[in-house]
């Protein structure tokens, strides 16, 4: 579909398509075109992005892509009943981990600069109504199963885990609240441009490329502690050195308030991994996918205890002071 698109709306004639991820895409004198659907986001979201994307490209990120115009000067293409974009990136480079941390924090830098409102992806002080109403609406779904019997292993393990993580989450929205409460947001603490969920995969793919589909407008402290939550549960034995380097690269563009760690701490004790293992869980239509989603709960109510520790222990690996900015421990964590 992409080699039709191309030709017909944007009068570029291509032969050889491949993949970039779940998206069709073709390399064109070494340019990458990647036709991305518009999906369920609407015009003012789309219009947002492609503000964002300007400011970021004049801000001087090159691995940012574009939204390609077609002959008619529009961004967005109709075809078989769906809206399409185009996607482009002229420079076609490797991304190398090195200094993650660093080049995130300059993302997020030049992210606090964008000169508009963004409204329709904020997601800035909505944090609280989210967990909650996720929350909710599982809980809802906990107490229908209460008085049935199992009808799968899956079944039984969410009967028996969901108060533990409801409690651990009761906990992490009023460490949220107090946050708010108590502290007063610093120049880092500005809304900058963050991800879905960002993890060392984001920028990892076959080429360098920031795709602005991936993206929300938030505290940075989103990226932070989702990054830190991949790597944890990637090996729960060696993620010590890692995210300390990461949090040291980060914070050598600018350094992290109280209130950063408190919002990134909350996040972190928010059990985000448990819920949407439930949630794709219950919404699978493929017995593979379930298989695989019950492995996963499974490995995470067996690492459960190490979890707490990495939660107990996670200022002191990160080297915040604590004491000096005054950070509340959360007094139940295993020490």
């Amino acid at each position: 579909m992409i080699r039709n698109i191309l030709y017909s709306k944007y009068g570029i004639e291509v032969e050889e398509e491949t993949r970039i991820g779940i998206f069709e895409a073709c390399i064109h004198n070494g340019e990458l075109y990647t036709l991305v659907p518009i999906g369920n986001k609407n015009n003012e979201e789309m219009d947002e992005l492609e503000q964002l994307v300007q400011h970021l490209v004049e801000s001087g990120d090159r691995q940012v892509s574009h939204f390609l115009a077609t002959k008619e000067g529009e961004t967005r293409v109709e075809m078989n009943e769906e809206t399409f974009c185009v996607l482009q990136n002229q420079q076609l480079t490797r991304f190398t981990s090195k200094q993650l941390g660093r080049k995130l924090g300059k993302f997020h830098y030049r992210g606090r600069t964008v000169p508009f409102n963004v409204e329709k992806i904020s997601r800035i002080g909505k944090w609280k109504n989210l967990w909650e109403k996720r929350l909710d609406q599982i809980e809802g779904f906990w107490n229908s199963m209460l008085y049935k019997e199992p009808e799968s292993e899956f079944d039984r393990l969410f009967l028996e885990s969901f108060p533990y993580y409801l409690g651990i989450a009761e906990n992490a929205l009023q460490y949220l609240v107090d946050a708010e409460l108590d502290e007063e947001p610093a120049a880092v603490d500005s809304g900058t441009i963050c991800h879905n969920r960002f993890s060392k995969e984001t920028w990892m793919g076959e080429y360098y490329i920031k795709n602005p589909f991936d993206w929300v407008f938030d505290h940075c402290g989103r990226d932070l502690s989702e990054w830190s939550r991949e790597r944890y549960f990637q090996n729960i034995k060696t993620y010590h050195r890692d995210i300390r380097n990461f949090f040291r690269d980060y914070q050598s563009v600018m350094p992290l308030s109280a209130f950063s760690w408190r919002l990134i701490y909350a996040r972190l004790l928010f059990p985000m991994h448990y819920i949407e293992c439930i949630e794709n869980y219950y919404s699978a239509s493929h017995e593979a996918d379930r298989l695989f989603l019950e492995d996963r709960l499974k490995k995470f109510l067996s690492q459960s205890k190490d979890s707490e520790r990495f939660l107990s222990y996670f200022f002191e690996n990160v080297e915040v002071p604590m004491k000096k900015m005054k950070l509340p421990a959360v007094g139940w964590l295993a020490t």
